[in-house]
């Protein structure tokens, strides 16, 4: 078992050294299996724990250094627990850095109006850059808002709900 990949995987998932080690040893040393098989995990993780109730969290607002440009999110989870943990406080900091930065018009792509898509020549590429859930993150375009989010609640082990944004930009209507 190679040390390096189980902290490569852990860092690459945010899953504990356990579940890498497990990972690795059901993927016979192969990385990339290794890999699908946390993040199929994690999937699962994150529809299992849909349904509870989010009552705790954080709203963040995040300023550009120049001023003209601003936003804030909420972000709720099921604990006060959870809510004040580093890994929390990074995520909704990097998602108010990201809501500013990217400009998304929609949380996900079940809340795009039919007829916004009607005018688009790609409504593939117009989801992917109006919906929140669906952009590349900021800061590191392999992982979408909705994979940065999927690995928060399995670190967390609770449900992690983006609740709503706002983003501010001067001049803008």
């Amino acid at each position: 078992m190679n040390l390096d990949d189980i902290k490569r995987l852990r860092e690459m998932t945010s899953m504990g050294v356990n579940d890498c080690k497990k990972a690795i040893d059901e993927a016979m040393g192969d990385f990339d299996k290794a890999f699908k098989l946390l993040k199929d995990r994690g999937a699962k993780i994150v529809e299992a724990k849909k349904d509870r109730r989010t009552s705790q969290g954080l709203i963040e607002a995040y300023i550009h250094f120049s001023g003209n440009l601003g936003a804030i999110v909420e972000v709720n989870c099921e604990t006060d627990f959870v809510a004040r943990t580093d890994n929390f406080k990074k995520f909704v900091k990097d998602l108010a850095v990201h809501v500013a930065a990217a400009g998304p018009k929609y949380l996900a792509k079940e809340n795009v109006p039919a007829e916004a898509l009607k005018t688009e020549a790609s409504a593939e590429d117009y989801l992917k850059t109006n919906c929140l859930l669906e952009q590349p993150f900021v800061k590191d375009a392999s992982l979408t808002i909705k994979d940065y989010l999927s690995n928060i609640t399995s670190q967390t082990g609770e449900n992690v709900v983006i609740k709503r944004f706002v983003r501010f930009a001067l001049g803008d209507n």
